[in-house]
């Protein structure tokens, strides 16, 4: 079956056991030859892939809601953007952006400059992953204000390589056995309040969250005038997919303004039209000193950028680079990315298509006690279970029946399909989702 035929083709469709035959011959390959570090949440062997369906190496079909992890923003192999690589291909691979001067690294950060949420003119610095674009933000951060402290939250991933996981929070497993870590990071309690300690009570006007910024960390911890940044998930994404409640974030912005302190929004997942804005600060008509993007900029390719005012990357030549970020094959797959997603109305789908998954979802709460709370914007949406060992059982029953979901939180799981994903395929996940967890409610976790 063509690739255009597999997009609109049936799913789920399962016709052998799962891991089928040819997915336990990668298993067993896999065991023997990979890092032991990688996490695998069920034994998935994707073949082939179009739109929101994925095949694997036994020709099972399923339907899927992760989109690569966020990634495939405009659907697997979309025809646009894999037309785009193949062209960037035949021409140019690979020169270093880090000492030349490539044509299409500032074509893409032009592009980035017209769709970022900051009044005045951007700058972009191109970066392999999100993670990377993350550490570029602590190195610009520090170097620009001159102070040396970065703040972050409880439940917040930024992603795994030093900096990153430094400010990361969502599992004590990704920062075990690594110390020391990043020095001068500290965190605080993120949004309302959910996960602090004791319950916070009537606060009155605010937040207790940022009064724990301010009036806690800020006059037991270290001064404001000491703190370079504070970095910020506009919507957690592994941590959970928990909203932050209204005016959060704006007061957030207040907070830095007061202090001097820049902003850093990291959109690597909720950025490039997930939550049905092109960035989750747009709900709130916040705007960062730095934003962080990554995952959907390219549609898979590994691209991710780190977005600047102009007037805060002062930086100067040398103090950063990367031989391998802005390669232009990725930033051919990222300008076709922009414009499938402009062209077909893809920020706009996320918001519709999304609005109707999640009240399908809540359809579903309302009959099931397992399901405690279906959350989320857009395409961004994380339903709560009962417990941790009910959204695992959720998950693996997901997959044995054809629907690709993914654990996020302490008790949750994830639905984040691409922007493309349309009303009849979301008809057909409730339907499957439903089955799964009417059946793990009749036979337990």
């Amino acid at each position: 079956m063509e690739l255009e035929g597999l997009a609109a083709a049936e799913a789920p469709r399962l016709i052998s056991e799962l891991p089928g035959i040819n997915a336990q011959q990668v298993l067993e390959r896999d065991a023997r030859t990979t890092s032991p570090s990688l996490p695998r949440a069920y034994p998935f062997v994707p073949a082939r892939a179009a739109g929101s369906v994925v095949e694997d190496v036994d020709g099972n079909r399923f339907l899927d809601l992760n989109a690569g992890i966020a990634v495939t923003s405009t659907g697997h192999c979309h025809p646009r953007v894999v037309e785009a690589i193949q062209a960037q291909a035949a021409e140019l691979i690979h020169y270093s952006a880090s000492d030349f001067y490539l044509p299409i690294y500032s074509e893409v950060a032009e592009r980035l400059d017209e769709v970022a949420p900051m009044s005045g003119p951007v700058r972009s610095f191109l970066t392999n992953s999100g993670t990377e674009a993350v550490e570029a933000g602590i190195k610009l951060a520090r170097w620009a204000t001159g102070r040396q402290y970065l703040i972050a939250f409880y439940n917040s991933f930024h992603g795994r390589s030093y900096g990153s996981v430094s400010l990361t929070a969502s599992k004590a497993t990704y920062r075990a056995g690594f110390a020391p870590l990043l020095p001068g990071v500290l965190h605080a309690y993120y949004g309302d309040g959910r996960d602090m300690q004791m319950a916070p009570g009537s606060a009155g006007e605010g937040f207790p969250t940022l009064d724990y910024i301010e009036h806690f960390l800020m006059k037991r911890m270290v001064a404001p005038q000491e703190v370079a940044a504070i970095v910020v998930e506009p919507v957690l994404g592994e941590g959970g997919y928990i909203v932050p409640p209204d005016g959060w974030l704006t007061g957030l912005r207040e907070l830095c303004d007061r202090h001097g302190i820049y902003l850093i929004c990291d959109e690597v997942q909720s950025g490039m039209g997930r939550t049905g804005k092109m960035w989750a600060v747009e709900h709130e008509g916040v705007e960062p000193d730095i934003l962080l993007s990554g995952k959907g900029i390219a549609s898979g390719m590994p691209l991710g950028a780190m977005i600047a005012k102009d007037s805060k990357m002062t930086w100067t030549v040398g103090t950063h680079g990367s031989t391998y970020g802005g390669n232009p094959v990725a930033c051919a797959a990222a300008l076709a990315t922009l414009d499938v997603i402009a062209d077909e109305h893809l920020v706009e789908n996320a918001d519709k298509v999304g609005h109707m998954l999640m009240e399908g979802l809540r359809d579903i709460q309302s009959r099931h006690p397992l399901i405690r709370e279906v959350r989320g914007l857009g395409f961004m949406i994380g339903v709560q279970l009962a417990n941790h060992d009910a959204a695992a059982e959720v998950e693996q029953r997901s997959f044995r029946a054809g629907l690709l979901i993914l654990g996020c939180g302490d008790d949750a799981i994830r639905m984040s399909p691409a922007l493309s994903f349309d009303e009849d395929r979301a008809r057909v996940a409730l339907e499957v989702f439903e089955t799964v967890v009417d059946d793990v409610e009749r036979t337990g976790a």
